[in-house]
């Protein structure tokens, strides 16, 4: 065919039919638009699913989502159920250790305000949360830096504020529970004073692996700090005892005091203890560095769940735990490094303040009141409500 005649519109619409090459008919660009149109219709109805084609139909999108909401609603293997649970486990452990490290300092100091558990005019009591240093020398975000912004904000956000908070009695970096802040410096010197003459008391809640014998005790042994060697070379706090068993075993002895020692002293009572672990009550009567830790793990054999440093004395590695401690947290061996060290500054009573004796008991964190529940361990104050 090496032309066409001229059709137009009504005739085409009409139904008229005409076979022509796109190429004889540049002259009439309207129908050869039209039967453009009409062929891309008539492909699409032969793909069409339900054609007579004999062609494979093609998937819709709105079969492809129906078929994606089955493959959903399809319950997984129990070996994913077993793995998924594991994995929810340790981002649990991790938001509740880690949601507090590394944030802006605005942000720590509106958690601490939103913490604060008593004030007056001359001390503050807040909350520490899990794995925020006191003080941090390396310009890291830590409490101490955030201090003048908790200070305006306990002041109304006051332009002009003269008060300034200043750490007395510091926690370690993994020791959650109530911090004492002091409203000038002239208080933490009252403070302290009020510390070494035994006016301040605080107490605090662990979790140990292991129960301790006997129930109740004063663990008196001093602790300095030794150098591990190996392929970890490292430093840690020890024992220093001031006697040791005779060279016939029916006795002790006692030796001389190392010069380096620190005076450690710390009284300690189970409150409850099932599957394994008890929920032990520490008062320390001294100061030294880790003194707490090195006597459960140490003096008692029995450390402190989630204590990693002090599980072990000649490596450094995750705390090893028995299996059926291990079943009752819902983790394995492997995901162990996740678990935080369970020690919280229970209460702080404190005798002779201007305002009179203070007394404040410090809430757990959930972390802590979960692993209570898992390993079923009961406070004191919920055995009094049974």
């Amino acid at each position: 065919m090496n032309s066409c005649r001229r059709i137009t519109c009504s005739d085409w619409r009409s139904g008229l039919s005409v076979v022509f090459s796109r190429t004889n008919c540049r002259r009439c660009p309207e129908v050869a638009a039209s039967f453009s149109r009409s062929q891309s219709t008539t492909a699409a109805a032969e793909h069409a699913p339900g054609s007579d084609t004999g062609e494979k139909p093609r998937l819709r999108a709105i079969d492809l989502a129906r078929k994606v909401q089955q493959e959903k609603a399809k319950p997984p293997p129990a070996t994913e159920t077993s793995v998924s649970g594991q994995q929810k486990r340790v981002t649990e452990l991790k938001r509740y250790s880690l949601q507090l490290q590394n944030v802006h300092p605005n942000v720590l100091a509106k958690h601490l305000h939103r913490s604060v558990l008593y004030q007056d005019k001359d001390v503050v009591i807040t909350n520490k949360p899990y794995g925020v240093p006191v003080r941090d020398d390396s310009g890291a975000t830590c409490i101490a830096s955030v201090l003048p912004v908790l200070s305006k904000m306990l002041d109304g956000m006051k332009i002009k504020s003269d008060t300034q908070l200043f750490p007395s009695l510091g926690l370690e970096k993994e020791t959650t529970g109530a911090l004492l802040l002091a409203r000038g410096e002239e208080v933490v010197e009252h403070i302290l004073n009020l510390n070494r003459n035994n006016q301040v008391e605080r107490k605090y809640w662990v979790i140990t692996v292991g129960v301790p014998v006997p129930s109740e005790g004063v663990i008196d042994i001093p602790i300095i700090e030794r150098a591990v060697t190996g392929s970890q070379p490292h430093f840690k706090m020890a024992l220093s005892p001031l006697f040791r068993m005779n060279d016939a075993g029916t006795g002790v002895t006692k030796v001389r005091a190392h010069r380096q020692a620190h005076q450690a002293v710390t009284k300690y009572r189970v409150l409850d203890s099932s599957s394994g672990c008890s929920l032990v009550e520490l008062q320390p009567f001294t100061g030294a560095k880790h003194q707490m830790r090195v006597h459960m793990a140490f003096a008692l054999s029995c450390s402190i769940l989630g204590d990693h440093k002090y599980s072990h004395w000649s490596k450094l590695a995750p705390q090893q735990l028995p299996e059926r401690v291990l079943g009752k947290l819902g983790l394995e061996q492997s995901k162990i490094r996740h678990l935080p060290l369970h020690m919280h500054a229970r209460q702080l009573t404190l005798s002779g303040t201007r305002a009179g004796d203070i007394n404040v008991s410090c809430p757990l964190p959930k972390f802590f009141t979960q692993t209570l529940k898992r390993l079923q361990l009961t406070p004191p104050d919920k055995k009094d409500d049974k």
